[in-house]
């Protein structure tokens, strides 16, 4: 057949003998235009495997069914669950499914072998969502597994789709992967459309579709469910009564962890994971307005007199800048010293600065702006009491990251157009990141150096870790994967440093106490009162119907995958109305 122009039915519909690369940024809508592609091929009858690394099989029917997939004939659809496993979620069991594991390309091998025998019939659509997280965990091995699994599987009469994210890995191994397929298609978001480049194909010209963006395309930032009345009428009440401070102080945690959680994240989507930080911490800090009418009168009163109505000028802002020092100073969060630069300042562009500040303490130089906490909160707060609720952003300036001796914010009303660009990262300097957090990590496993080194304001402050519970599955899927890639990689240095198996478990466990992530008990389960992912959640008046330790799991599952070839599942936790967090050895 001679090459032609491309239509989308062009697109969606993937030759035999072939491997089609579906590539782009995260974000880009792949898995929504790989199902669209899946379900072309069961319309065609034609069989389906699908693997998935990022979702549950059930999440994934859900998806299918809302965009019209019937119930499948018996043999027609099954599925690899390469998702569950590696961060330790349990999962409803279908006879549809075989389970397999990211760290293991040889179970995902097996496991598509074993689905094509029970198929038993040749002309089958391989969907694969996706290779970042096995990329993450294997690298170099990606791409024999590749050769040997899906393009001998495809060559077999068959055919496979398989997705990857750019910028979540070396850009050359994106291009090598893009090297080693029969066809590549590439999408992106411009300017409000979907585009879709087919830059190789068998049967297509290479050319260009765009599409308009609808809802179902767009990236979803929040959960419209965390943000309950109930927990409003709930969390208020509670500061008053001073609750909520109680609370807090009792939720002090070793600033190492939260780094350790946030940077595990990061390593999985270094791209949106930083974009959803900062867009769900803007909106829960801006959530502060909501709280104000349920204050005492006087409390009102004051806000009324002493608020301006305005955050424009310098005089006004700066009141609020003091309002930040308390809050985030010594006596509250420890967070850093903030101090207003009223010289530096002007109309509607202001510039604070923080000393000692916990974000970035332990990483200096890295060749990059690392706080993620501050600057979302500044613009939240400032949109939250300014009576005008505009739209304020702020931006890192300066940073202890890029070998500055403090960090310095500039926060403005309206867009800060290189505020993107400065939030996501390159996947180089994430490496040189995880090596820095990781280096000192096992310093203190083997040596017992300590993690935090030389801060005035000690190595402990309050840890908030609202943003997983609101920043949509999505979010919680990088933290789960990131905390599984950690733990794994903990639990192997530590052979390799020749600590036998208990012994490597037993200092875990010290290091998690150490680190303050709750009171920990471990027999034939291990169990945390007080924790520090979920244990906020009692302030809340609606519980989970799953549990919330998305790092916590991921970290546990992939350390005992390496230790002990072992598998967690966590079975009760505080975010289901649960006294402690609990995870089964399987």
């Amino acid at each position: 057949m001679d090459e032609r122009r491309a239509s989308l039915a062009d697109i969606q519909t993937v030759p035999r003998n072939c491997l089609i690369l579906l590539t782009g940024p995260p974000g880009a809508g792949k898995s929504d235009f790989c199902q669209q592609m899946v379900l072309r091929g069961m319309a065609a009858e034609r069989p389906i495997v699908f693997v998935t690394t990022e979702q549950s099989p059930s999440g994934l029917m859900a998806l299918l069914e809302e965009k019209g997939i019937g119930e499948p004939k018996p043999g027609a659809l099954g599925f690899v669950d390469a998702f569950a496993q590696t961060v330790g979620l349990s999962t409803r069991e279908r006879p549809d499914t075989i389970h397999a594991n990211c760290e293991d390309l040889n179970s995902i091998t097996m496991a598509i072998a074993k689905l094509e025998q029970r198929i038993g019939r040749k002309d089958i659509l391989l969907a694969f969502d996706s290779l970042t997280s096995p990329y993450l965990f294997n690298r170099e091995e990606i791409f024999r597994f590749v050769r040997l699994c899906l393009l001998k599987f495809a060559a077999e009469g068959n055919s496979v789709v398989a997705l990857m994210d750019e910028g979540c890995g070396k850009e050359e191994d994106v291009g090598a992967m893009m090297s080693l397929s029969t066809g590549v298609i590439r999408m992106d978001v411009e300017n409000g459309s979907r585009v879709l480049d087919v830059v190789k194909h068998l049967l297509l010209e290479t050319s260009r579709v765009e599409l308009p963006t609808d809802r179902a395309w767009k990236a979803r930032v929040l959960d419209a469910a965390v943000w309950d009345p109930a927990w409003i009428k709930r969390i208020g009440p509670a500061m008053q009564r001073g609750e909520l401070g109680q609370f807090q102080k009792q939720m002090g945690v070793n600033l190492f962890w939260p780094k350790l959680v946030h940077w595990s994240g990061m390593l999985r989507d270094p791209r949106r994971f930083p974009v959803m930080t900062y867009e769900v911490q803007r909106a829960y800090s801006a959530f502060a307005r909501e709280l104000i009418p349920l204050f005492p009168w006087y409390t009102r009163l004051f806000f009324q007199l002493f608020i301006p109505k305005s955050f424009s000028a310098v005089k006004d802002m700066k009141r609020l800048a003091g309002f930040l020092a308390r809050m985030f100073g010594e006596n509250r969060r420890r967070d850093g010293i903030v101090e207003y630069l009223e010289g530096a300042s002007r109309t509607d562009e202001h510039t604070i600065r923080i000393y000692e500040n916990a974000d970035c303490w332990g990483l200096e130089n890295v060749g990059t702006v690392v706080d993620s906490r501050f600057p979302p909160t500044l613009a939240g707060l400032c949109r939250a009491f300014e009576r005008e609720e505009r739209d304020w952003n702020a931006v890192e300036t300066k940073c202890i990251g890029l070998g500055d001796p403090y960090c310095e914010f500039k926060v403005v009303p309206g867009e800060i157009p290189e505020l993107r660009a400065s939030l996501q990262k390159d996947p180089s300097v994430m490496e040189g990141i995880h090596a820095r957090l990781m280096q000192r990590l096992m310093r203190f496993l083997l040596d017992g150096q300590p993690l935090v080194e030389g801060r005035r304001l000690g190595a402990d402050f309050i840890w908030e870790n609202i943003l997983p519970m609101a920043g949509g599955e999505r979010y919680r899927m990088a933290l789960r994967m990131g905390g599984a890639k950690v733990g794994k990689e903990v639990g192997e240095h530590l052979l390799e440093a020749g600590v036998k198996d208990n012994e490597a478990i037993g200092r875990l466990l010290s290091l998690l106490e150490h680190c303050q992530v709750g009171r920990i008990r471990a027999d034939e389960t291990i169990r945390i009162w007080d924790n520090r992912e979920s244990g906020w959640t009692e302030l809340l008046t609606a519980r989970w119907e799953e549990p919330g330790c998305f790092f916590t799991t991921g970290f546990l599952n992939g350390f005992f995958s390496a230790v002990k070839n072992q598998h967690v599942r966590e079975s009760k936790c505080i975010a289901m109305g649960d006294p402690y967090c609990e995870w089964e050895i399987v």
